[in-house]
This record gives C-alpha cells, structure tokens and sequence, in this order.
C-alpha cells in the first residue's frame, strides 16, 4: 500500500489501485476526501473505486493529474487518491490485547529483528498477508516502519496485517511464549532443517537483519532455531525471500494438522 503522512494535520494520503480499494474495504469510515484523475473516470478498475466510494457515502472529486502528482509526491497514484484520517501507532498493548483475542484460536506471528530496508519490510507484510499471519512485529528502534515505499511495496498489506511495534523485542517474545505461542528463529547456521521441524498451532516466526541476522538476546529468547536448506555456495537469502518461503512451510504444516 502507498500512504504518506500530511505533517501539518492528522491526515495521510493514500495512492494506487490496489492500496485504495483495500483502504475502502478495511477502513471507510476514516476516508476524509478522494479524488479520481480527469480523463479516466471510464478506467473499469477507477469506475469500480469510484462506485465503491460512493456506496460508502464518499464523493470522488475529479482532478487533473498534476493535483494528484503534487498530492502523492509524485508517487505512481494510478489515477486514484484518498485522504484518510491517520491511525494511531500499535504497540506493546495492542499485543497485549490480540494475545487476549486470540487465546482460543490458532496463532501465526512473524517477528522481525533489526530489519531496515523498507522494501524488505513491505515485501515480508505481503508474505505475512499471503499466508494468514495474525501481526507482524518489529522493535521501535532499528526498525523499518510504514513508510511510503514500504507501503507501496506490501500493495494492500498494511492494512489488513497489524505492524506492531514494541518497545523491547526480547519482552515481547516472552510474552509470546507467556500465551503458548512457540517462538521459532530462522538461522542459516542452525543444524535443524525448516521441513522437518514440526511446527505447533501457535508459532512465531523471529528472522534477523539483512546484514547480521537475529541479535544474540533475541536468539536466546527463541524455543528454537531452523533454517531453510539451500544449495552449496549459497549463503543466505534476501530477508523477505526467506520469510516467505518460511512463512509457507509453517502455514503449510500448520494446516496439514
């Protein structure tokens, strides 16, 4: 999803097909303005935005498309943008609270450690979205978080899977595993293999940075660690690859039971 904050309100701007229609399905009632580009009101994908916005009660506004550029930061809008009241930040308690939720259901987390790049960050929420994970979690510090390319690269993601972002990494595993959730690290110098680790109904999902992995404190804070096999000569992976290959394999396991 592509979104930017506007610094001088409590507002932020959503841009693109996808990103826009997901918005309106997950949050309508936050949508403050929308605009469509001139010349492409007939477009059957912005016609079908358009209707929707309109079921839920939001005139579109026609606008030329140097308005929309200058609106998005020059960002690839598609002809289609929304202004949406900004959501406050989830942290520690809205775990707290979706551990609560979910105390009878079968759970799926994916924590990231120390993972920067946006891109990477956005890819690995789509992998999340893709594969039923209930939040992704990162620390506050050190930590990638939604920004505008993040957005566009998770394409819809972040608005359906909760970023939570905690203040101590190490604490939030611990209460992971305080609600029977199986905390997991991906390690490519473990000696256990990913396909052949059988994965509970409640499991979290911990991988490191792109550079140097989980941090020592957060690998000790882990029940476990695989890996995924590759070929000889192959080092690692680019993180979101890895997560979404593992993030397969769990959801694969978890509902093979």
């Amino acid at each position: 999803m592509r979104m930017q904050k506007n610094k001088k309100s409590n507002r932020e701007i959503i841009y693109g097909i996808n990103s826009v229609a997901g918005a309106i399905e997950t949050m309508p009632e936050k949508i403050t303005a929308a605009w469509i580009v001139k010349g492409r009101e007939d477009d059957r994908r912005i016609q079908n935005i358009a209707n929707t916005l309109l079921a839920n009660g939001i005139r579109p506004q026609i606008a030329m498309r140097h308005f929309l550029d200058e609106k998005t930061e020059n960002g690839v809008h598609q002809g289609v943008v929304i202004e949406v009241q900004a959501a406050p930040p989830k942290g520690d308690k809205f775990l707290a609270d979706l551990l609560e939720e979910l105390e009878d259901k079968e759970q799926l987390y994916l924590v990231l450690d120390g993972v920067t790049d946006p891109r990477n960050l956005g890819a690995a929420m789509r992998s999340a979205w893709a594969f039923g994970v209930n939040a992704v979690i990162v620390p506050k510090d050190n930590s990638a978080s939604l920004t505008p390319v993040a957005r566009k690269t998770a394409d819809g993601a972040a608005e359906v899977v909760p970023l939570i972002a905690v203040t101590n990494l190490a604490r939030a595993l611990e209460l992971l595993k305080e609600h029977n959730v199986e905390v997991i690290g991906l390690a490519g110098e473990s000696s256990a293999d990913i396909y052949n680790y059988d994965f509970q109904k409640r499991t979290a999902l911990v991988m490191g940075s792109e550079e140097s992995g989980m941090r020592h404190l957060t690998r000790e804070k882990c029940d476990a660690n695989v890996k995924i096999p590759m070929a000889d000569g192959v080092e690692s992976l680019n993180v979101s690859v890895a997560a979404g290959i593992a993030l397969y394999e769990v959801s694969r396991q978890l509902h093979a039971k």
